[in-house]
């Protein structure tokens, strides 16, 4: 516990201080029981503000009409207490969804010499670019991404929609409802299942992701709120033909197919880029049944930074090196009955990435569980 004797009522002390003093611990602890339960009800009236003022906020963003978005607008023009969050991440979702660019370009474009805006002008911007917006037609957007307190990491991001960003899937939401995942499900097309049964000697190769690397990879799940997620990188001295991945990865040294046996469910799609990055996008601006994810501006990077840490791209790669290289790496969607997965219906997924070279393979398992 931190010392609060700077912050304490001088009152309060020095009752503590006389109950100590004349042996009345006791007082001292009824005191403390009181401040405890006083704490504890404001934590709880805390969390109901915070949840109707995420309501009112999502009715002024959704409500169509000039004033209520310049109602909205309002508050985030205010000086904001402690701990109170409107959310810009989602707020622009919202409004990206419910709202014509050119009503937003007027007030959004406004001076903000404090950069109260920042955070949702940025946000709205790239949620706009998933939606298709040619941003340059509108001359008033050209600031949004310039922010007041240094740089930004949505900054990376391209300022058009890539040619790997033509799947995305994207929230339908009501005032009422809110969005949820259509979860994740193993395409009919491009199957080349191992047969089985499938070789019991296990593969030699030797896991060698770095903290920093894995943590990129399952950088996705992570900003979704999944239940679970992992990533292993293995590297070859000779180069692997794409055929032969799928009989590899079961022999791999992997929690996600440890004990799967020989016979065990292992099913696996090759799929294009695009498919695989909407998959990616999906796991992190939706979220998990427990978590409402990135929203789109944030799902977008996550999705990018997970594709460039599968596929080798270089570390300081721009968003357009990293879609050149990751349409060069063959990609795996695949699934398996290993008891890393749940295996409930919709909830897990495994991608393998065989890079450009065909000397690394990369993979993230994913489930919704914990």
């Amino acid at each position: 516990m931190d010392d609060t004797d700077d912050d304490s009522s001088p009152v309060l002390r020095h009752t503590v201080r006389r109950h100590a003093a004349q042996g009345d611990s006791r007082q001292v602890a009824d005191l403390a029981v009181e401040l405890t339960d006083r704490i504890d009800t404001a934590t709880k009236e805390t969390h109901e503000h915070r949840h109707q003022l995420a309501h009112l906020v999502r009715v002024l963003a959704i409500t169509p009409g000039h004033d209520s978005l310049s109602q909205l607008l309002r508050l985030f023009d205010r000086q904001q207490g402690h701990g109170v969050d409107l959310a810009p991440r989602f707020v622009a979702s919202l409004l990206a969804e419910h709202r014509e660019a050119a009503d937003l370009v007027g007030p959004l474009s406004e001076r903000d010499a404090q950069g109260r805006l920042d955070e949702l002008r940025i946000c709205l911007f790239h949620e706009l670019i998933l939606r298709g917006v040619d941003v340059d037609a509108f001359p008033g957007m050209s600031d949004w991404t310039r922010v007041v307190h240094g740089g930004h990491p949505l900054a990376w991001l391209p300022r058009r929609r890539g040619a790997l960003e033509t799947r995305i899937v994207l929230p339908s939401r009501s005032v009422d409802s809110g969005a949820r995942s259509a979860g994740v499900t193993l395409p009919t097309e491009g199957r080349v299942d191992p047969p089985t049964p499938r070789t019991r000697e296990r593969s030699a190769l030797v896991d060698s992701a770095t903290l920093d690397l894995h943590q990129m990879i399952i950088a996705a799940p992570e900003a979704g709120g999944w239940g679970h997620s992992e990533a292993w990188v293995f590297r070859t001295d000779e180069e692997v033909e794409p055929d032969r991945v799928p009989a590899l990865l079961p022999t791999l040294p992997m929690g996600c197919v440890e004990g799967l046996g020989a016979t065990g469910r292992f099913e696996i799609a090759r799929r294009p880029a695009d498919a695989i990055w909407n998959l990616l996008f999906a796991t992190a601006s939706l979220g998990s049944a427990y978590h409402h994810g990135a929203h789109g501006s944030f799902g977008r990077l996550w999705a990018w930074k997970s594709m460039a840490a599968l596929s080798d791209a270089p570390p300081d790669a721009s968003a357009e090196e990293v879609e050149r290289h990751a349409r060069r790496t063959t990609w795996f969607h695949f699934e398996s009955d290993a008891e890393w997965f749940c295996n409930d219906a919709f909830t897990d997924y495994g991608i393998a990435a065989l890079s450009p070279d065909r000397r690394r393979i990369a993979v993230l398992a994913a489930t919704d569980t914990d």
